[in-house]
């Protein structure tokens, strides 16, 4: 098990830009693939990004190509997200969440997939 702390949530304007950022407890995160995921008022847990282990295969939701972009900082166990040219539709918690590595590609976008979460960051973004 990994604990997870967001942070870099907040108000923006449409345009503008934010980064996350997931720090993890274990001293074996880097070992683990790491996602970001967000949820709207109303609607289910949608994937945004994902980062394998080595930092080397990524992979982003449509609507978030070219303007997200995951990476990680093995040193300080972080995960990030960059979010450019953000939206009101962008608006929603944000959250991280993680496994341990090695699973199929086809599991990167299924939040039952993951075992470990956080408690997720606000991201506001106004017209």
């Amino acid at each position: 098990q990994v604990h997870l702390v967001e942070s870099g949530g907040g108000l923006v304007q449409a345009g503008g830009s934010l980064r996350l950022s997931c720090v993890a407890s274990a001293q074996t995160f880097p070992s683990y693939e790491t996602a970001w995921f967000r949820q709207a008022p109303g609607l289910e847990r949608e994937f945004v990004a994902f980062i394998s282990w080595s930092g080397g295969p990524t992979d982003y939701a449509d609507s978030v190509k070219g303007r997200f972009t995951i990476s990680r900082d093995y040193a300080k166990n972080t995960v990030y997200l960059q979010r450019n040219s953000l939206k009101p539709a962008d608006t929603a918690i944000s959250y991280c969440a993680a496994r341990q590595g090695g699973a199929p590609p086809m599991w990167r976008a299924q939040t039952e997939k993951y075992h470990n979460w956080g408690q997720g960051t606000q991201v506001t973004v106004s017209s």
